[in-house]
């Protein structure tokens, strides 16, 4: 497999450290609030590699933390007049929520920040004995020209680097590209004691930290969005290798930016979506297949007309599992002939082709269309008549390298013959009494789950789609 890695700007062979395992970690969410949909696509990209690797017989130790402490979420406790702890707990729920509707595997470990405070201390402590940090009036700062490799993430030149775009300008600092590791306590803020101050952590230090407990020292890929690259993966870097004195990481995967209507999406444009909101409207099984549609590293425009055109395509692969499935039923021969096995050899080119986008660099785009070849040979050449081992083979194939993918891709069970007629009935009422919305909603409700309704001379009859 080739990942394309930001340290080297270059497509390499993916080769782990260790033989047949892969220690992974993906920068997780501050729990403040709902995540939205900009969260979810590193969520969906890097679940769908880790299944991808897993498929390939690699053992994967997945660690995706969660930040729990930070402004926000003080200052949410502050406005709601709660502890932060119960500001955290609650979205670190709700993002429990949403990751299980996006079929979002549950990570290895999900270390919170507030439970790892000891490890963030011991490893100031070190970055202090070694020269490469100093403490100011309780304030902590990493020296970052002690490293010097920093900049070799972003490519950016720590000299050319402008003080205060992204850098916090303090006079205590020894230099304005110095960043904080340790911070005294405010009025009202969560505190642990530390030998500079009573406090708590900067950002950066804590995946520095929980990524050396949870995974050790060195590790194979580090992912998260391409914003994170620069400050917080390359003072990551800093930190661990300036403590450790080993590389830290040594692939780096950074998937684009997500855009609404071609716009960045923001609360000020007023084009800012939750997921949650997004399920309002569609399945979140039609948000992570739009998500796939596009590379990782290619921007990806979020609008209507692509949320219909991911949920049309998803149609595609539901009602061939889902037609698959009856044909198994209505089979009658178990033994495969020679033209059915022309037919498994066209299937397995199929899945080499699926096998071949995903081994170069995650195109998941490249997997689907491979997955949309195989519904289209089960559609033109698999009926009834054939054999139960081939429609099992097609039917199996489908479900499998979509499951890589993280797509359910068998229909939820539909209304019972009963419920449908009892609808139909509830309609039938509407219109005798005017009530034509209603009409038109159960109409809906019915085309929703599946159920195409005929209006004819003999009386409404009906069918699955």
């Amino acid at each position: 497999m080739k990942i394309y890695n930001t340290l080297t700007k270059k497509k390499e062979e993916f080769i782990p450290l260790e033989e047949g395992k892969v220690r992974m970690y993906v920068c997780g969410p501050t729990v403040y609030n709902y995540i939205h949909i900009g969260n979810a696509r590193p969520m969906i990209v890097f679940d769908s590699l880790r299944r991808y690797l897993e498929y390939k017989g690699y053992e994967v130790n997945f660690v995706s933390n969660f930040t729990d402490v930070d402004d926000k979420i003080i200052k949410k406790a502050i406005e709601e007049g709660v502890s932060a702890n119960e500001i955290s707990e609650r979205y670190i729920k709700e993002f429990r929520t949403d990751a299980e509707g996006l079929n979002v595997l549950p990570a290895t470990y999900n270390p919170k920040a507030t439970e790892e405070i000891d490890g963030m201390v011991d490893m100031i402590s070190t970055l202090i004995e070694k020269g490469h940090a100093y403490e100011k009036n309780g304030t902590v700062y990493f020296r970052t020209r002690s490293f010097e490799e920093y900049g070799k993430l972003s490519k950016k030149n720590i000299d050319e680097l402008e003080a205060g775009s992204r850098i916090a300008v303090s006079e205590e600092k020894e230099d304005p590209m110095d960043f904080v590791l340790w911070k005294p306590k405010k009025e009202g803020e969560p505190y642990w004691t530390s030998p500079w101050s009573d406090g708590r952590p900067g950002w950066h230090i804590e995946c520095s930290v929980m990524s050396k407990k949870y995974l050790g020292e060195q590790i194979d890929i580090h992912a998260g969005g391409e914003d994170l690259v620069f400050p917080h993966h390359e003072n990551e870097i800093a930190q661990s290798e300036a403590c450790n004195g080993k590389q830290f990481a040594k692939y780096w995967m950074h998937n684009a930016f997500l855009n609404i209507d071609n716009k960045k999406m923001s609360k000020s444009q007023d084009n800012f979506f939750t997921v949650r909101e997004i399920s309002e409207k569609y399945s979140l099984q039609v948000l992570r297949f739009f998500m796939l549609s596009a590379h990782y590293r290619s921007p990806i425009n979020f609008n209507a007309d692509l949320m219909e055109a991911s949920k049309n395509g998803l149609d595609r692969i539901l009602t061939a599992t889902y037609n698959l499935e009856h044909l198994l039923e209505a089979a009658a021969s178990n033994e495969i002939t020679q033209a059915e096995t022309q037919i498994i050899a066209e299937i397995d080119e199929l899945n080499e082709k699926f096998d071949a986008a995903m081994e170069d660099d995650l195109n998941t785009a490249d997997a689907i269309s491979a997955i949309f070849e195989i519904v289209k040979v089960a559609n033109s050449k698999v009926s009834s008549d054939n054999s139960k081992e081939l429609i099992r083979n097609v039917l199996d194939r489908i479900l499998k390298l979509s499951d890589i993918l993280g797509i359910k891709a068998e229909k939820e069970e539909g209304l019972l013959d009963e419920e449908i007629e009892q609808l139909i009935q509830d309609r039938q009422n509407a219109r005798k009494n005017k009530d034509f919305a209603k009409s038109d909603e159960i109409r809906n409700l019915l085309l929703e789950k599946g159920i195409i309704l005929e209006d004819t001379r003999e009386g409404v009859r009906w069918k699955r789609a």
